[in-house]
C-alpha cells in the first residue's frame, strides 16, 4: 500500500514557476514508477510526466516538453515536479500517481495503482 500527498500548488501569473511535491508512505516507494497527471475543468485527466522506479527514465507530454521536470529521491520517498515558462493553458489539478504494472514509465491512467488527492495550480494571465 502507497499512500501520496502532493503540496506546492498555489497561484502563479504566466512565464512564472512553481515546484510540485509528492510524498509518499510505505516501505516499497522505490519499486514503483511514479507519474504526474493533470485535469483541467471539463477536460480528461492527462499525462504529464512519468519516472521509473530508479529514475534514470522520464517521460513527458509534448505539452510540457522543455518546461516541466520531473525527479524523485527514493531515501526520501518522493517525487517532484518543477514546472517553469507556466501558461494558463497549465491550469489544472495536478496529481501524482504511483505504479508496478508497466515495465519502466505507465502514460494511461488506467494502469495506476495509487492516486494522491491533487494539487491545484493556476495561472493567471
Amino acid at each position: 500500500q502507497v499512500q501520496l500527498v502532493e503540496s506546492g500548488g498555489g497561484l502563479v501569473q504566466a512565464g512564472g514557476s512553481l515546484r510540485l511535491s509528492c510524498a509518499a508512505s510505505g516501505r516499497t516507494f522505490s519499486s514503483y514508477s511514479m507519474d504526474w497527471f493533470r485535469q483541467a475543468p471539463g477536460k480528461e485527466r492527462e499525462f504529464v510526466a512519468g519516472i521509473s522506479w530508479s529514475g534514470s527514465t522520464t517521460q513527458y507530454a509534448d505539452s510540457v516538453q522543455g518546461r516541466f521536470t520531473i525527479s524523485r529521491d527514493n531515501a526520501k520517498n518522493a517525487v517532484y515536479l518543477q514546472l517553469n515558462s507556466l501558461q494558463p493553458e497549465d491550469t489544472a489539478v495536478y496529481y501524482c500517481a504511483a505504479t508496478s504494472r508497466c515495465g519502466d514509465i505507465c502514460l494511461s491512467p488506467r494502469n495506476m495503482d495509487y492516486w494522491g488527492k491533487g494539487a491545484l495550480v493556476t495561472v493567471s494571465s
